[in-house]
């Protein structure tokens, strides 16, 4: 099988565009060579790819499971192509940074301003992923850095681990405002805001009820913490959130109170141990790690 970049970018074109007319506008390309390119591909692979009908074009299944790999192939012919003409004007500098999501909002932007004002000229991307593709991209040394939650799923990565605390937010017209700690029995009757159900916070939270022979209520699922406080802020009851994200001044209305028992968080940096690191890579983990410490336990 012998697959053209050009076969990708066709394929591409017409699975977002719908049409071959649309996806030779796309490319510059005349709608033959358009089709041309398109059944070639077809050939190569020996099935389908889009069911055809009155000028629309319907990707197959086979279509959408190969739609993550040919995007993802896209992705790093454009990557290889700026670092090249990163190279070529003398400016491979930048740093590459990726988070799961719990540090993309209220953190590393912060973050990434202060080193940029302390290293000017430092170009940086943030990508934002599932916590496995981040890890594969950092051991293959297409991040450089990532920030993902514990434990680290792929081997060959340098690793520090951030343990947090984890506390209670609530908007602060909220009857228990006015309590020191926030406890299991507090969130009797209450509805909560989750992370998916099946995070390490949830578990950790549904066997504390378990023990005190009490029901969780959760109204809503949020996935990132960043949305959870934005659905108290909004009236939508109390969650249990890292205390980066619960402890940020947004003027959102929203307060944070301790939670005991201990509910954990661990946040890990991650880098690959088969690249070099640069010196501006090493200096930006120094400085994460600086401004992630307020939020740690002791020793963690």
């Amino acid at each position: 099988m012998v697959l053209k970049l050009r076969h990708l970018e066709v394929f591409n074109a017409v699975f977002e565009t719908g049409s071959i007319s649309n996806a030779a506008l796309r490319l510059n390309l005349t709608q033959p060579a358009v089709s041309i390119a398109l059944g070639n591909l077809e050939e190569e692979l020996g099935f389908r790819l889009f069911h055809r009908k009155r000028g629309f074009f319907a990707p197959t299944g086979e279509a959408l499971q190969l739609r993550g790999e040919v995007t993802q192939g896209l992705m790093a012919l454009g990557r290889v192509e700026k670092r090249a003409d990163e190279i070529r004007r003398g400016s491979a500098r930048g740093l590459s940074l990726a988070t799961n999501g719990a540090l993309s909002m209220n953190f590393l932007p912060r973050v990434i301003t202060e080193f940029q004002s302390l290293h000017p000229g430092t170009p940086i991307e943030l990508r934002v992923h599932s916590s496995r593709q981040i890890a594969d991209w950092t051991a293959s040394g297409q991040i450089d850095i990532g920030l993902i939650d514990s434990p680290v799923p792929v081997a060959g990565l340098k690793a520090s681990i951030f343990a947090m605390e984890c506390v209670c937010i609530m908007r602060q017209d909220d009857e228990l405002a006015s309590r020191d700690v926030i406890t299991p029995v507090c969130l009797a009757d209450r509805e909560l805001i989750g992370i998916n159900g099946d995070h390490a916070l949830d578990r950790q939270l549904n066997q504390m009820m378990f023990e005190v022979g009490l029901p969780l209520h959760y109204r809503a699922f949020s996935y990132y913490y960043a949305i959870a406080r934005n659905m108290v802020a909004a009236g939508g009851g109390l969650a249990i959130i890292d205390p980066i994200n619960a402890k940020a001044e947004l003027a959102d209305g929203v307060i944070w109170r301790p939670f005991a028992p201990l509910i954990l968080h661990e946040t890990v940096m991650i880098s690959s141990r088969d690249h070099p690191a640069a010196e501006v890579r090493e200096q930006m983990q120094d400085f994460v790690q600086q401004s992630i410490a307020p939020f740690t336990l002791p020793g963690g």
